[in-house]
Order: C-alpha cells, then structure tokens, then sequence
C-alpha cells in the first residue's frame, strides 16, 4: 500500500505580495525552496494561519534571497499581505518507507529568511 505523507513545508512565511491578475501560482525564494526541498511547478498545500484558508497550487521559483512570498491569479483572494503561510509539499511512498520518513521541515525568520 502507498501512504501519502509530510514530504516538507516551509513553516510561518509572510506574504508579501498578492498578483489576483496573473495565471496562478506561489512565487517563492529560491533559497527557501532548496532548505525544503521543493522545486518549481511542485504542487503545494496552502494554510493561511489568519483565516484558516487551505487550498492547493503549484510553485514558481522566485528570486534567491529575496524572501518573496507571492500568490498569484485566484489564490490571491485567499490571502491578504502580511498573511502568515504554511507552504506544504505531500508524497507517496510504500507503508514501510513511510513509517520511518522524516519531513524537512523549514523555519524562516520574520524577513522570510533561512536562519
């Protein structure tokens, strides 16, 4: 059997920009991403820690340090700027695997910068 589990999330981002006139997406920092493990055009889970919002989108790498958190096109009416995230990558793996998995889990700091 495949379990679906914690692959990585980047804990507590602020957002700092929301694109409502754009395809869709989230734009992170490069950098953020490589700590996670999480790449481009990945599918992600969204948790807005102000409003309770969960919904699902897919990555755009933005610029290396740069601490860029930006939902783009419908997701930006899920948020508003200075909105707390919790960005969540998911993964299969077999039972066994699973049950020994250790998530990535990454810790910014207020600026959305790798401590």
């Amino acid at each position: 059997m495949w379990v679906e589990v914690l692959k990585s999330k980047i804990h507590r981002v602020k957002v700092t920009q929301a694109e409502l006139h754009y395809v869709g997406s989230i734009t992170v920092d490069e950098a953020l991403l490589e700590a996670a493990q999480m790449f481009e055009n990945q599918k992600v889970q969204i948790v807005d820690v102000n409003n309770g919002e969960r919904f699902e989108t897919y990555i755009i790498k933005g610029k290396r340090g740069s601490g860029e958190i930006c939902l783009n096109g419908p997701a930006a009416r899920c948020v508003q700027v200075g909105d707390i995230i919790i960005i969540i990558a998911y993964g299969l793996l077999p039972e066994a695997e699973a049950r020994l998995y250790k998530p990535v889990v990454v810790f910014p700091d207020e600026h959305n910068q790798l401590i």
